[in-house]
């Protein structure tokens, strides 16, 4: 296999693995919160702040993923 095949086969494993990890946690992160706000909507605006501050943090590392696969494929 050519460097070329495998620079491409690392991008595309490298993607598919990061955007998977942060979909995963953020529908967890989304679930969980729901609930919580079902159970006890006072404590709404504190979980809601909470789950805004987490999706942003999983979110973060899909987008490091890209940058890494971005580096993979052009350097």
């Amino acid at each position: 296999m050519e460097l070329e095949g495998i620079r491409l086969l690392a991008t595309a494993f490298t993607i598919t693995i990061g955007i998977i990890a942060p979909a995963i946690a953020i529908g967890k992160i989304g679930t969980n919160a729901s609930e919580a706000i079902g159970r006890n909507p006072e404590a709404a605006p504190k979980v809601q702040t909470a789950m805004i501050l987490a999706i942003a943090f999983a979110e973060a590392l899909g987008i490091y993923a890209l940058v890494i696969a971005l580096i993979i494929k052009f350097t």
